[in-house]
C-alpha cells in the first residue's frame, strides 16, 4: 500500500495530541462532556489504521463534477436564500440579499506546507475576483482545513466583518486583519450584522495550528438567523447531547450544514460518523441537512464517497431529507433538491474490482 502523506499528517496530529497531555492544562478551553486525548497507549491502535487500512477510493479516479457559478449569479442579490457548497467546509449563502461565507479553504492543500498535505479533489467552483461583497466570514476553528491563511488574506478587502470563536482572532490580527472587521464570540454569545444574527454554539473538537497550542482557542458551531431563514453549521464536532440542546434553544432550523466526513471509530469523539451526522440533524429539529466536511480532502481512511452513501442510507432509513448538491450547484433552502451525483463513480470501482477478479 502506497504511504500517502494523510498518515504523515496524521501522526503529526497524534504527536500534537500527545504533546499537549503533557503540558499545562492552564489557560485552555474544554468541551463539556469529553475531555479528548491521544494518549501514548492509543499509537499502537492509530498507527496500525494509519498504515494498515485498504481502500478501494481513497481519492476520487475521475474529475468530480463541479458546476461553475456565473460571476452574473454571484453579483445577484435578490430571489430567494440560497446556498453554495464551495468544497469540504467552505459554504457560500445569500441571506436577506447579502452573503455569508463558512470556513473558506481555497488553497491546493490543507496544510501549512504547500508541497505536503491532503490535496484538493476538484477545483474551485468561481473565481476569487469575481466574489461579491461579503457580509460576514464565520469561522469555527483554527484547524488548518477550517482556518487558511491565504484565503483569509485573499477576501480581507471583500469582507465586513470576521466572526470566530474566543481567540481566533489573534491568527487574523497576526496576519494584518484589522481590528474593527474581528468579532470574537465564546459559547452562547451573538453578534448582529445587518438583518443577520449569529450565534456562537458548543462543540465536542479541540484546536491548535502547531505543538504547543493545542486548546488555546475555541471551536464552535453556529447559529446564522435572518428573515428569510435560520441554518445551523456544525463545524467539526463529535456527537453530543449539545446538539439537543441547540434544537431547543432555537426551535428548530431550515436547514443544517452537518460535518460528514473525516470519521473513524478511533476519534469518534471528536468527528462524528454518518449516522451520528444525522442523529445531530434530527436532534437540531432540522428541516434538510447538507453533509459537508466531505469529497474535498483525504483526510481519514474512508473511501471519498462513503460519507455521502453512509449518511443517505441513514437518512432514507429515519425520514430525513438529506440534500446533497454538486459543488458549485445552488441550492434554495425553501425547497432544497438533492442528487446522489457520487453514486457513479462507485459504480465505475465497483465494475473495474470485479473485471479484477
Amino acid at each position: 500500500m502506497k504511504v500517502r502523506s494523510l498518515a504523515i499528517t496524521g501522526l503529526l496530529l497524534m504527536a500534537t495530541g500527545w504533546f499537549s497531555a503533557c503540558t499545562s492544562q492552564a489557560e485552555k478551553f474544554r468541551n463539556t462532556s469529553v475531555d479528548y486525548r491521544v494518549k501514548p497507549g492509543d499509537w499502537v491502535e492509530l498507527i496500525k489504521a494509519y498504515f494498515g487500512t485498504e481502500r478501494v477510493a481513497p481519492t476520487p479516479s475521475a474529475p468530480l463534477p463541479v458546476r461553475r457559478i456565473p460571476a452574473a449569479e454571484l453579483q445577484a442579490r435578490t430571489g430567494e436564500a440560497t446556498v453554495y457548497r464551495l468544497g469540504h467546509s467552505s459554504v457560500l449563502m445569500r441571506l436577506d440579499s447579502e452573503y455569508v461565507l463558512t470556513d473558506p479553504v481555497f488553497s491546493e492543500r490543507a496544510s501549512p506546507l504547500r508541497w505536503l498535505g491532503p490535496k484538493r479533489f476538484h477545483p474551485l467552483p468561481f473565481i476569487l475576483e469575481e466574489l461579491p461583497r461579503i457580509k460576514a466570514v464565520v469561522i469555527s476553528h483554527d484547524h488548518y482545513d477550517h482556518l487558511d491563511k491565504a484565503s483569509v488574506l485573499a477576501l480581507a478587502d471583500r469582507v465586513d466583518r470576521f466572526i470566530v470563536p474566543l481567540k481566533v482572532g489573534d491568527h487574523l490580527r497576526r496576519w494584518g486583519i484589522a481590528e474593527e472587521k474581528i468579532v470574537e464570540l465564546g459559547w452562547w454569545q451573538s453578534v448582529s450584522v445587518g438583518s443577520l444574527r449569529f450565534t456562537a454554539t458548543p462543540a465536542q473538537h479541540f484546536s491548535g495550528r502547531g505543538l504547543t497550542d493545542r486548546d488555546k482557542t475555541l471551536w464552535a458551531g453556529w447559529v446564522i438567523e435572518s428573515h428569510e431563514a435560520r441554518v445551523f453549521f456544525s463545524g467539526d464536532s463529535g456527537y453530543f447531547d449539545g446538539f439537543r440542546e441547540i434544537g431547543e434553544r432555537f426551535g428548530g432550523f431550515d436547514l443544517t450544514l452537518i460535518e460528514t466526513g473525516a470519521y473513524n471509530h478511533l476519534w469518534s469523539q471528536i468527528h462524528m460518523l454518518p449516522e451520528q451526522s444525522v442523529q445531530a440533524h434530527i436532534d437540531l429539529r432540522g428541516r434538510a441537512m447538507v453533509p459537508i466536511h466531505n469529497s474535498t480532502f483525504d483526510l481519514a481512511l474512508h473511501d471519498w464517497y462513503e460519507p455521502l452513501e453512509r449518511a443517505a442510507a441513514s437518512a432514507e432509513q429515519r425520514g430525513v431529507k438529506l440534500v446533497t448538491p454538486v459543488i458549485g450547484a445552488p441550492v434554495k433552502i425553501a425547497s432544497p433538491e438533492t442528487a446522489a451525483w457520487w453514486r457513479g463513480e462507485m459504480l465505475q470501482k465497483a465494475l473495474q474490482l470485479s473485471a479484477e477478479y
